[in-house]
Order: C-alpha cells, then sequence, then structure tokens
C-alpha cells in the first residue's frame, strides 16, 4: 500500500490535471446541418439528375465552411419550416432566399449580407398592362408564397380582393398563367430566373414594376451563438474581399 503523502500528491496531480484541461477552449464545431429548400431557383433548388440540393445558397454556405473550417450537411426543408426546423435544433444554419426582416431578428439571427433583392410582379403573359406600384392592381386578386415577406406585405398594403397563398413560385405561376389570379409575387431574381429557363411560357416578368420590399440575404442561425456568427461574418468578408462570393453570384447570373 502506498503511504498517504504519495496517494495525496497523486491526487493533487490529478485535480491539477482536470483543471488544465478544464481551462483549455472547447473545440470549435467542424461540421453544421443547413436547412435548404428545393423550391427556390437559383438561389437553392434539387437538381433531379443528383437529387442534391444546389444553388447560389448553397455554394455559398459551402464556401462559408471551408473557410470557416466546417462542413455542411445540407438538407431540405420547406420554407416555412426554416424557422422553426432552426429554433427546433433540427438544423443549425438556414441557407436560403430569406430576406431579413425587424419580425424575423426576433426570433433568430442574420449574419453579414451576402446578396440583396426585392420582390418581382409577374402577370400573364397576354396581360400587357404596365404595372408600375402595388396600386395598379387594387381590386384583383393577387398571390405569394407561404412564409415570405411579401404575404404580409401585401396584406398590409390591402385594396386587393384576395391575397392567395402558394406553397411554390411555380404553383403561383401556374395559376396566374390559367388566369385564375391576376399577378404574383415572388423573389425577383427567382422569378426572373426561372422564367428566363422557360419554366412557363404563359407568364412574363414586369420589367417596369417597382420594388418596395428591398431587403438582404444572409445565413441565419439561432440566437445567442456568437462564437458561430463571428465565424460566419469573418469568413463571408474574407470571400468578398477575394472575390469568391462575386465570382458564385456571377456563376448563378444574379448581378
Amino acid at each position: 500500500m502506498k503511504p498517504f503523502h504519495c496517494l495525496f500528491k497523486h491526487l493533487l496531480g490529478s485535480v491539477a490535471l482536470a483543471a488544465t484541461l478544464g481551462a483549455v477552449p472547447a473545440m470549435a464545431q467542424s461540421s453544421y446541418n443547413v436547412g435548404a429548400t428545393s423550391t427556390g431557383v437559383p438561389f437553392t433548388f434539387l437538381d433531379i439528375k443528383t437529387n442534391k440540393l444546389q444553388g447560389m445558397m448553397v455554394d455559398t454556405v459551402t464556401a462559408v465552411g471551408n473557410k470557416a473550417g466546417f462542413s455542411v450537411n445540407i438538407q431540405q426543408t420547406p420554407f416555412a419550416a426554416l424557422i422553426p426546423s432552426l429554433t427546433g435544433n433540427k438544423i443549425d444554419i438556414i441557407a436560403a432566399a430569406m430576406l431579413k426582416t425587424e419580425a424575423r431578428a426576433q426570433i433568430v439571427d442574420f449574419s453579414d449580407p451576402v446578396y440583396s433583392y426585392g420582390e418581382g410582379l409577374f402577370v400573364n403573359a397576354q396581360d400587357t398592362k404596365s404595372y408600375k406600384t402595388l396600386d395598379d392592381l387594387k381590386g384583383e386578386i393577387v398571390g405569394a408564397q407561404v412564409g415570405t415577406v411579401f404575404v404580409d406585405a401585401l396584406n398590409k398594403k390591402g385594396g386587393f380582393k384576395e391575397v392567395k397563398t402558394y406553397d411554390s413560385v411555380a404553383d403561383m405561376m401556374r395559376d396566374v398563367g390559367l388566369g385564375r389570379i391576376k399577378a404574383g409575387f415572388g423573389d425577383r431574381p427567382i422569378v426572373a430566373y426561372q422564367l428566363s429557363q422557360g419554366a412557363n411560357p404563359q407568364v412574363r416578368l414586369v420589367k417596369e414594376y417597382q420594388s418596395t420590399l428591398m431587403g438582404d440575404v444572409c445565413l441565419v442561425i439561432r440566437k445567442a451563438d456568437p462564437k458561430l456568427m463571428e465565424r460566419l461574418n469573418k469568413a463571408i468578408s474574407e470571400l468578398k474581399a477575394d472575390g469568391t462570393l462575386a465570382r458564385i453570384v456571377e456563376q448563378w447570373k444574379l448581378n
């Protein structure tokens, strides 16, 4: 049996080692689950050839992860379920065409902007009328994608016969093309890209329409995670400085 003073010395050494290890900062997380939608071309969409989510925001969050030293696991998530999935810890980061708003900022935190844009208006291709503002659509049935800022904005504006909501821009375009609603509102880059790809020849983008809901697209995380936010913003700053972010925007024809 060891003498008491030897045991005591060994115990003190163990305590000191534990204290030293406890003082070492925890390793930064090396992988994050990222929520993205399958219907937000060209920001996020499902490539049917590879069955993987692709797009500008997928490339952006991947580049941010590479720069910041973490990998990303992209998970398909409906737009309306993005924030609930984030706050419910099912995902760690949102990478989608989600505009920063005061209401959303009360629930989640937004990184520095990676892109900025406003709403786009589209009508039936046979409708040649000029629509410059929302006032030009008074008394009409219009549509917007559920979960977007456009729904609240249109309802707040008022003056419409009805504001219908849709799960996707494609569904909304279908109803505009069929004459079921007068006009649809969506993220202008998404609408412009889809129409340029021949998504629905029965619909046209109203080029003279003046966007009123300009906003920033950011990466989104849960509140009270300053360390992750610092990693994201540092990486975004570096990607802007070295031209990587600009190249991603150019690749997806968003400039």
